[in-house]
């Protein structure tokens, strides 16, 4: 898949989601709740040592251990943010669009308000 359908479909994912907004954040279009938490950033040209396209993704505690475990040719641990639990997804994979959007869907969770989350519960 291109980048752009790539980037179309991460809009689509994480433009669905309540008050998410998108902007650039260090060069690479991200996603945050309200404009000031982001939660979910697209690294189409790789990053660093990571020179392949991939997601970072926030993610809930364990998660990032568990995926990583269980499919280290599609998931990996950042850098920066890997620490505080987010995990990488690769995109030069054979991609499962409805994985996809479930991570991205529990990394808004991660950093929405309580408010947000309930109004996605009830969507």
């Amino acid at each position: 898949m291109s980048e752009p359908d790539v980037l179309d479909m991460m809009r689509a994912i994480c433009g669905a989601l309540p008050e998410a907004t998108e902007r650039e954040s260090h060069g690479a279009p991200s996603w945050f709740v309200r404009g000031t938490s982001m939660f979910v950033t697209l690294m189409a040209d790789g990053h660093h040592d990571n020179r392949f396209p991939h997601l970072w993704c926030a993610a809930p505690a364990g998660a990032q251990e568990e995926l990583v475990a269980d499919a280290p040719h599609r998931f990996f641990r950042p850098p920066y943010v890997g620490g505080r639990g987010w995990v990488g997804v690769r995109l030069d994979v054979d991609l499962d669009w409805d994985e996809i959007a479930e991570l991205c869907e529990d990394a808004y969770r991660v950093v929405a308000p309580a408010t947000l989350v309930a109004r996605l519960d009830a969507s």
